[in-house]
């Protein structure tokens, strides 16, 4: 019995290294379903190099033509034209994506009277003696189209506004206080030229003073180097604006539909009343020509503007007596305002693509731009749009033909409505805003793509600064045959990082000037703002005709295309490697240098200030001090790890430790009179310091009241932000 059991051991041990063996050499190694490589799969450099030699200038040229036809004001005729065609595009069996829909919002804009123009006039008791031009000279075919909308401003009340003019440099508080130190301002019409303070703020500041109209115009010594004339010096010889060039814009001061804030504009939203609405002017406002700007300022009586609220016309600028000069063809006489704008609900449209994702469907890279223009929309913001339908051709075809699916899905947005707020983006955050708190990687914001043809121009989280760099790099210069987008970019713009060296200059995302603003303040989400743009020393390489009636397809033209093509090969060589990397290609240490930055400056000027009200900055040192030490921990475990080989859950969760961080520095509380700002660290600030915002302006506030009560603002602040970058340490922290 024994003998059998022996025997029947042995035999049962032979059969099962017989089989280990048929396993080993008889199975393929290569055996394990594919989605176990699927998942280990790290960006493809190939596919990068294909992608960037197939962006084409010629597709790029025949984009912007398309999309320039025609003006395309946010709700027109025009701008249904283009969601269609964009949405055609997406939609394209050979090269589209893997779906394309509209989404609809009823959203609260401004409007002219077609019938009923505004009037800006000059009058005395008998008769007008000047009225101020109610539309732009037209120097091509583009401009007599009937759909090009009269210079307004948009959300400006409607009214009549009448009184003696007086010159108010940029509109700022500190510009009405020095004016007010010797004029009375109450019943008075205030000028002032664009820049210093947002289009909308001008008038909330000038209103504060008495001042009941309000006239806007675009300096030439601010974008024309001073030149003004178009018979041999400006549009059409040369960039340079016209002399009746007149910018449009929006003058309200919050982002997202204003009758719905915080909410969706769906047909059956709550709204409130439009006199609820705040942030909008207050009295009748008007953008002017610097033209007619200079006939009005030159005429002015009163004592000479201070010296740095001279500009480019050829006279001394007075402060208004107030009024006009005794020998002046105005003297005694008033300037008018008949603004006849109205609010309407109106529906706009985003129209939205996505690409699945294969192996993290649920993971979210948006690429987005707005659609609508105040005219035909060349520079702004049709020359981003055109680069957007070039990257998704490219990436479209290749997985319409099989060659490639990105790991996570990439979402591309053409929102509608931008230049009356933001409009069409902040309404898809609101509808969406916890899926895309949870599941949102990255957004790259490409407006205005070309601004000029000088260099690369970029604005981004910290940790974003890494991936924009290595991208540069592998794109050539527009005009360079062995100079990179990068080597470029460092000759124009740099700085010297305490880690990197000298390194082009990244901006931060502090304001609102585009759609990145909701998902930065609002979410939270980590992103990116660029263009390539002109020499900031040299302006005359501007594209000064922005929002202007003769940005058209023939004056972008003739400049070529390839500056278009090195910011799409840029932004899509970014857009693939935060869709494809295995490991988001986020730089936590390039955030604490940021962090570091503004902590030195915070206690460089304030300090001493808060020590003698007994407010500690030390929190706020340690915890800047915790995030370096947290960030650099994090890079340690990533640089030790074989992440190809590892599960995919350690991925995963250092993914979502990166992704995440940003939204730890979100308060909502912290800013409560500040719609949708919640970025505690990039929120806007009116200090004018490069430091943390609530701080900055908090003390700017105390400083000025020696209010007790400022004083704790201050304190608070320094609390809210001290525990925002400890929370965002511990997000970079092993989860416990």
């Amino acid at each position: 019995m024994l003998k059998e059991a022996l025997i029947g051991t042995l035999c049962g041990a032979v059969a099962l290294t017989i089989g280990i063996l048929i396993g080993h050499f008889g199975i393929q190694k290569n055996s394990a379903p594919s989605w176990v490589n699927d998942v280990a799969k790290d960006v493809d450099e190939a596919l990068i190099q294909q992608f960037l030699s197939e962006v084409e200038t010629l597709q790029l040229q025949e984009n912007l033509r398309e999309l320039t036809k025609v003006p395309h004001m946010a709700t027109s005729p025009g701008d249904e034209e283009t969601v269609k065609y964009v949405l055609k595009r997406w939609q394209d069996p050979e090269t589209g994506l893997d779906e394309a829909w509209r989404q609809e919002y009823k959203v609260y804009l401004s409007f002219p009277d077609p019938k009923n123009p505004n009037k800006v006039t000059v009058e005395n008791s008998d008769s007008v003696l000047f009225t101020v031009r109610e539309r732009e000279v037209n120097y091509t075919a583009d401009q007599n189209d009937p759909q090009v909308v009269q210079p307004f401003a948009a959300y400006s009340p409607a009214g009549q506004a009448k009184g003696k003019l007086v010159f108010a440099n940029q509109g700022k508080p500190s510009d009405f206080q020095h004016l007010n130190k010797t004029i009375d301002l109450r019943g008075t019409i205030a000028i002032t030229r664009y820049g210093g303070a947002g289009r909308g703020q001008k008038a909330i500041n000038a209103a504060a003073y008495g001042v009941v109209g309000l006239l806007v115009y675009t300096d030439p010594l601010d974008m024309n180097d001073g030149l003004m004339s178009d018979t041999n010096e400006t549009y059409p010889h040369s960039w340079y604006l016209p002399p009746t060039g007149v910018e449009r814009g929006s003058y309200n001061r919050d982002f997202g539909d204003m009758l719905t804030p915080y909410l969706a504009a769906k047909e059956n939203t709550y709204r409130i009343s439009p006199e609820d609405i705040t942030g909008i002017p207050p009295i009748p406002t008007q953008p002017i020509g610097f033209e007619d700007a200079s006939t009005l300022i030159c005429a002015l009586a009163g004592e000479a503007a201070p010296q740095d609220w001279q500009g480019g016309f050829k006279c001394v600028y007075n402060l208004g007596g107030p009024g006009f000069k005794p020998s002046s063809p105005f003297n005694d006489s008033d300037v008018k305002l008949d603004i006849h704008n109205a609010g309407k609900i109106v529906d706009s449209s985003n129209v939205m693509g996505v690409i699945r994702g294969s192996v993290e469907p649920d993971r979210y890279v948006i690429y987005g731009n707005h659609r609508d223009s105040w005219v035909h929309g060349a520079i702004d913001p049709s020359s981003g749009t055109a680069v957007m339908l070039e990257i998704t051709r490219v990436l479209g075809r290749m997985v319409k033909q099989g060659k490639w699916r990105p790991r996570r899905s990439i979402i591309f947005g053409s929102w509608g409505a931008e230049e009356f707020g933001l409009i069409g983006s902040a309404e898809y955050t609101e509808e969406y805003f916890t899926k895309l708190s949870e599941r949102t990687v990255g957004y790259i914001n490409v407006d205005i793509s070309v601004f000029a043809n000088a260099t690369l121009g970029a604005s981004a989280m910290p940790s974003l600064q890494s991936v924009i760099f290595r991208a540069a790099k592998q794109v050539d210069a527009p005009g360079f045959a062995s100079t990179s987008v990068y080597d470029n970019w460092i000759r124009y713009a740099n700085r010297t990082s305490p880690t990197h060296g000298l390194i082009p200059r990244v901006g931060y995302l502090t304001g609102a000037g585009s759609d990145y603003a909701a998902f930065v303040h609002y979410l939270g989400i980590a992103s990116i703002d660029m263009s390539y743009t002109y020499d900031k020393v040299r302006k005359n390489v501007f594209f000064v005709h922005y929002f202007k009636g003769n940005e058209d397809f023939e004056f972008y033209s003739e400049k070529g295309f390839v500056a278009h093509q090195a910011v799409g090969r840029t932004a899509g060589n970014i857009l693939i490697r935060l869709a494809d990397s295995l490991l988001l290609p986020f730089n936590c240490k390039d955030y604490a240098e940021s962090l570091e930055a503004y902590l030195n400056t915070a206690v460089t000027i304030y300090q001493k200030d808060l020590e003698a009200k007994d407010i500690s900055m030390e929190p706020l040192s340690q915890a800047v001090a915790n995030f370096r030490k947290a960030a650099e921990q994090l890079e340690k475990v990533i640089q030790s790890s074989d992440l190809a080989n590892e599960t995919p859950l350690k991925v995963r969760k250092i993914n979502d430790q990166l992704m995440l961080m940003d939204r730890a520095f979100l308060n909502p509380l912290a800013f409560p009179h500040e719609y949708g700002f919640r970025h505690v660290i990039w929120a806007s600030s009116s200090s004018g310091k490069p430091t943390f915002p609530g701080i900055a302006d908090a003390f700017a506030q105390a400083n000025s009241s020696h209010l007790a009560s400022d004083w704790e603002k201050v304190h608070y602040h320094v609390s809210v932000v001290a525990q925002a970058i400890e929370g965002a340490a511990d997000m970079l922290n092993e989860v416990i």
